[in-house]
């Protein structure tokens, strides 16, 4: 269970949401979000699952229909098998990155001293890259990235140190080192070639797509391997591996960014503890907007692997007498210490120490890599044993992708051997065919922002939904004294009874407010697009389809074999 939950989202995606809203302004609602969320849905989850299995299922599909006793509940817990379904399409693929650099470092092969940090442009006094696009909103993305002196917003000196020229136009190239700091380097170049996203043109180290392809197809086959050996065959043989070497790694990388220091004695502000005092320290005034509580609680669910319906498939492995309470709250200790002690005191720190607050900032706020796989290789050839560092560094993320993504195959590997009755091996290939078929066109349009549309409506929105509707199947249909007994049956710690109303109450009103709340903000936006580019929005709808194609089938499928393999009466299993 450790394994499923830490993954990528502890050492990648944790710290570019904390840079990105403010650190401390994120980690409110992101400590709000692991109490009154992450620890009772782990809770509601381990003991849902736990109850599944005995009753004979592996998935929320029987066993939401255990909960409701309604046909209809089956198809809702479909969503617990299609939502991971989708989350290891995309998870595999970013998966393949950390592999393929953790061979480019052991290689050296974007090691190169065509730019280094010290040649990144010093940031602006009072502005910054959310200032700069506020002011060029309305502004056409291609033709009209220019500011004049009319349009500015920000403080009056920092327009004559922006407008090199004197043109008293600050134009696109000039705004370029606040908007991106790390575009000239050959690490942003690097990644940008790899992922296919760079002009055919202006390509240096990859001239087509087949490395990324080699590296993906690699990583599939890894997972499909794994997860066709079964659960104690394979992922608790991998999980025993991997995930004492993934702590080794981290706490070696944390221990070399704590004694880094200041390493410019030039700019003493650019330090190791300037980062842990900006993911630390509270800044109330970012709280009014709901995109930094969606996110922080987007974030809780991926961290955790809540609302995917992979907790529920492991738990129903446990025998009926089994601790859900202590092993579930253990689950959600462990990976919070990998994710905020570890994973937050490697990312950001060094990264401020290195380039500076500003700068990492404006690098979070490009999307959820440069900061891992852009700024994190130029700070590791800064270091002695560089290369050791960064080659440890996407080996710590591979472990902790891997241990995540055979966890995600698991509801679908359940669902084809008990709904459909096919044999392991012959699941573990459908679930591998299945993510080669929806993960190509990410790989292929991955520079159209297609992947980000899995990101969001299934890594964040589609979780938050999910875990919504399984609060309600359990705490409400199935009932609060069902859902408590089951908890505490057999518990090695005693849960206060307060966690009774706070499951049944606290956490549906805080998912409700959160999706009401986003969608009043932001649906309209989101749905119809705004800001993005007219020749991408095809590719976003493609990847939208797809997700709602993927649902739809699962459904479909799950009441075919309905029909062809009645569900046997509820029966208890030994």
């Amino acid at each position: 269970m450790a394994g499923n939950a830490i993954g990528l989202g502890n050492f990648l995606r944790f710290p570019r949401l904390a840079a990105q809203y403010g650190g401390g302004a994120f980690m409110i609602p992101y400590l709000i979000a692991l109490l009154l969320l992450g620890i009772p849905l782990m809770w509601l989850e381990w003991s849902m699952g736990r109850m599944g299995g005995r009753y004979g299922h592996g998935t929320t599909v029987g066993m939401f229909g255990r909960l409701c006793n309604r046909p209809a509940a089956r198809l809702l817990g479909t969503l617990g098998v299609s939502l991971p379904l989708l989350f290891v399409v995309f998870y595999t693929y970013i998966e393949s990155w950390t592999l393929a650099y953790s061979w480019y470092s052991a290689v050296d092969a974007h090691g190169t001293s065509a730019s280094s940090p010290g040649e990144l442009a010093p940031p602006v006094r009072g502005v910054n890259a959310p200032l700069l696009r506020a002011m060029l909103a309305g502004h056409d993305e291609d033709h009209d990235q220019r500011l004049s002196q009319s349009e500015w917003t920000g403080p009056g000196g920092a327009f004559a140190e922006l407008d090199r020229n004197g043109d008293q136009i600050v134009a696109a190239a000039e705004m370029q080192p606040v908007l991106n700091p790390l575009a000239n380097a050959h690490t942003y170049r690097f990644l940008r070639e790899y992922q296919g996203a760079a002009p055919p043109g202006e390509r240096t180290y990859f001239h087509s797509l087949l490395p990324a392809a080699g590296f993906w197809l690699l990583s599939v086959g890894i997972n499909v391997w794994i997860i066709s050996r079964g659960i104690s065959g394979g992922v608790e043989r991998l999980a025993r591996v991997a995930m004492p070497l993934l702590f080794v790694f981290a706490v070696a990388l944390a221990i070399r960014v704590l004694t880094l220091g200041a390493p410019d004695p030039a700019r003493p502000e650019n330090s190791v503890w300037a980062g842990l005092n900006y993911i630390w320290e509270p800044n109330f005034a970012a709280l009014a907007d709901f995109g930094v509580w969606l996110a922080a609680a987007g974030q809780i669910f991926f961290t955790l692997s809540i609302g995917t319906g992979t907790i529920q498939c492991y738990a129903s492995y446990l025998r009926p007498d089994d601790d859900c309470a202590l092993t579930g709250l253990t689950t959600a200790a462990t990976n919070e210490f990998a994710e905020v002690v570890l994973g937050a005191t490697i990312a950001i720190p060094v990264s401020v120490a290195v380039f500076g607050l500003a700068n990492t900032q404006a690098i979070a706020s490009q999307g959820s890599f440069d900061l891992g796989f852009v700024a994190m290789p130029l700070i590791f050839e800064q270091m002695p044993l560089g290369r050791l560092f960064a080659t440890l560094w996407f080996a710590l993320l591979f472990f902790a992708g891997v241990t995540s993504s055979v966890g995600l195959c698991q509801p679908m590997m359940a669902f084809l051997q008990e709904e459909i009755r096919l044999t392991r091996r012959c699941a573990a290939g459908v679930c591998g065919a299945l993510i080669m078929a929806l993960g190509l066109p990410i790989l292929l349009w991955f520079g159209h922002g297609y992947m980000d549309q899995y990101d969001f409506w299934v890594g964040t929105f589609g979780l938050a939904v999910f875990a919504l509707l399984e609060v309600i199947a359990f705490a409400w249909i199935y009932g609060s004294d069902g859902m408590w007994r089951e908890l505490t049956h057999g518990a090695q710690i005693s849960i206060p009874r307060l966690v009774r109303p706070v499951i049944k109450y606290v956490v549906p009103g805080y998912l409700m407010v959160l999706l009401a709340g986003w969608t009043y903000q932001s649906w309209g936006e989101a749905i119809r697009l705004e800001d993005v580019p007219i020749e991408d929005q095809p590719y976003l709808w493609r990847a939208r389809w797809s997700i709602i194609l993927v649902i739809a089938g699962v459904a479909g499928l799950a009441a075919w074999a309905t029909r062809v393999y009645p569900p046997a009466s509820d029966r208890s299993v030994s």
